[in-house]
């Protein structure tokens, strides 16, 4: 990437720190967005770095087309071509790691849930902020076209005034150890459960909660395995969400209006909205546009906001991003979860 008269210009060199499933993935579409003439100009698949496995992370750049690999972080972050990482790693990695990379000079992708609380966020975005950087998390949700077509159908009046919301996102998950790790800031929520608030969050975006119930069953390790919540809204919305890591969920989001309801099926991904009458007829089907995975989305928000120069993205800034992780932080609290880290900042303990 060029520098011109104070301004970027040309190719974005995008970077993968860590190579599991969502690397994977993330590969797939960055693989994929360099053979699509929409976006070949704007991208490249540049590199891909393991913590300490260089023979991992070259079989991974060979397989995706990627053109340099590393085998440590550090290697990765000394590369002066790269100007974007996505942080493809645990939870409870991302603060450090997030940091790292900026101060290295890079702008960051980072992998829902931002972080693991939202202290640890608020760190990450100080630096942002000190740096310059473009530091945005990677909610894919947030930036897909489905977003609006959502608000759209809201907005048109065809399910009247919004008065209740079902969402949901349950995967049987628990069986990664990632998952089931306190260490590793494991869990239902900051895995799957992030997706319903999100979803609730994108529906109305002005309204904020007044008041939340929720439960849920810890693990013997004394994570979340699954959980329900209803949030009163400020604009007479009632919102209530469940997830879990050990059933298969609808992963359907419901807006119930007074003159009808729309379905959105699949919220992690929405496939298409169904729009209902009070009478429970369809009145309409509304499609989502094709896409190669659907996180090119997110990936050409960052691309153009480094151009640009802006250190967030509209789809999801920082506001939003320690707002999310506030209402989660607010759940645990409920449930009495706190992560090993959280114990040992608390104590004074943490090295």
């Amino acid at each position: 990437m060029s520098e011109r008269n104070g301004t970027h210009s040309g190719t974005v060199n995008v970077a993968i720190l860590g190579c599991g499933r969502i690397a994977r993935h993330m590969a797939q579409t960055l693989r994929g967005m360099s053979q699509d003439d929409r976006y070949a100009d704007l991208i490249r698949p540049y590199a891909v770095a393991t913590r300490s496995d260089e023979a991992r992370a070259r079989e991974f750049a060979d397989q995706y087309g990627f053109p340099h690999a590393y085998g440590s972080y550090a290697d990765m972050l000394a590369d002066p071509e790269i100007d974007l990482v996505y942080i493809a790693t645990p939870h409870a990695l991302h603060a450090d790691q997030a940091i790292a990379c900026m101060t290295a000079g890079k702008n960051v992708l980072v992998e829902k849930s931002f972080t693991a609380n939202e202290r640890q966020a608020q760190r990450v975005l100080d630096v942002a902020r000190e740096t310059g950087l473009l530091c945005t998390e990677a909610i894919w949700t947030r930036y897909m076209p489905s977003r609006q077509l959502i608000l759209d159908a809201i907005e048109s009046g065809a399910i009247g005034t919004p008065r209740q919301v079902y969402a949901n996102l349950s995967y049987p998950v628990s069986a990664k150890a990632r998952m089931v790790d306190p260490a590793m800031a494991g869990g239902a929520l900051l895995d799957v459960g992030v997706y319903p608030i999100n979803f609730i969050a994108m529906a109305f975006p002005d309204a904020r909660i007044q008041r939340t119930i929720s439960s849920c069953t810890l693990t013997d390790r004394g994570v979340d395995e699954q959980f329900s919540a209803t949030f009163w809204l400020d604009n007479g919305v009632s919102a209530t969400i469940d997830s879990s890591m050990v059933s298969v969920g609808s992963r359907q989001g419901v807006i119930q209006g007074d003159n009808g309801y729309l379905i959105v099926e699949n919220i992690n991904n929405p496939e298409r909205i169904d729009v209902f009458d009070k009478d429970h007829r369809s009145v309409n089907t509304i499609d989502v546009p094709e896409q190669i995975t659907g996180y090119e989305y997110q990936v050409v928000s960052a691309a153009h906001a480094i151009l640009e120069g802006r250190g967030e993205c509209t789809e999801m800034p920082h506001t939003e991003t320690l707002r999310i992780m506030r209402i989660m932080d607010s759940l645990r609290e409920q449930w009495g979860e706190v992560y090993p880290f959280e114990r040992e900042m608390a104590s004074g303990t943490e090295g």
